[in-house]
């Protein structure tokens, strides 16, 4: 029996399914990925000039210019067959009464687009800016605007919604992952390198109680509780899976 014949088997034995994604899920759509030797964002970028709070305070107009332009070229792209294949099976499952969760490291919108009405990004989203002294939120087209934006509450300005390094992770997304992984009975992880802390351990922690971790990616990743890989891209591999 082939890995996708078992992760078949797999997926229509579970009830409650949590798929965890990362950038790979979204590359297929022309998003760049962050870690990729010579392409990926940070191979072009200085990360502490684009994604520190330092690099706010000593040059917001830079900083935002930068998001800005990401959030337009995400914008500019269509989620893939394996975005749409995800939310065919978070439907399906719902009417057969169980559930699809998903959580994401990607700060894009691509699930959301594809038909999903529930995302957790764990390391925020392009389309969510926020005041970075109050938090209130700013309207969605204002993370497509080139100028800086003023908070209309308090004397802050409109900053990038997404998780910079050194930021602690939203309260909220963190709470709900680590909601669905508990409740999980199967994990499917798609194009995540297995790198990035605290979000890597989730995946690991289900594993630690006998949760069985499916993992979508043409290169192993760094997670060593992994039941079964499937080396593919989520694009070709998911539609495939969740037939």
């Amino acid at each position: 029996m082939s890995p996708l014949d078992i992760g078949r088997r797999l997926i229509a034995q579970a009830q409650h399914i949590v798929v965890f994604t990362g950038a790979g899920m979204s590359a297929e759509s022309g998003v760049p990925t962050f870690r990729d030797a010579g392409t990926g964002l940070w191979a072009q970028f200085d990360v502490s000039q684009l994604a520190t709070p330092q690099a706010w305070a000593h040059d917001s107009e830079l900083v935002w210019r930068w998001y800005a332009e990401r959030a337009a070229g995400v914008r500019a792209t269509e989620p893939n067959s394996g975005h749409h294949a995800i939310a065919a099976l978070a439907r399906d499952r719902r009417a057969a009464g169980g559930s699809v969760r998903v959580v994401t490291q990607n700060v894009d919108d691509l699930h959301e687009r594809a038909g999903l009405d529930e995302v957790c990004h764990l390391h925020g989203s392009l389309f969510a800016p926020r005041c970075d002294q109050c938090s209130r939120p700013a309207a969605l087209d204002a993370a497509l605007r080139a100028e800086l934006s003023a908070c209309p509450a308090c004397p802050g300005r409109v900053r990038p919604g997404v998780v910079w390094f050194g930021e602690a992770l939203p309260i909220h997304a963190w709470d709900y992952a680590e909601a669905a992984f508990d409740t999980a009975d199967l994990v499917v992880v798609v194009g995540t390198s297995g790198v990035v802390h605290p979000a890597a351990s989730l995946p690991e922690t289900a594993a630690l109680r006998g949760v069985q971790v499916i993992e979508v990616n043409p290169e192993a990743s760094e997670l060593t509780r992994v039941n079964l890989r499937i080396k593919t891209t989520a694009a070709e591999g998911l539609p495939l899976l969740f037939a």
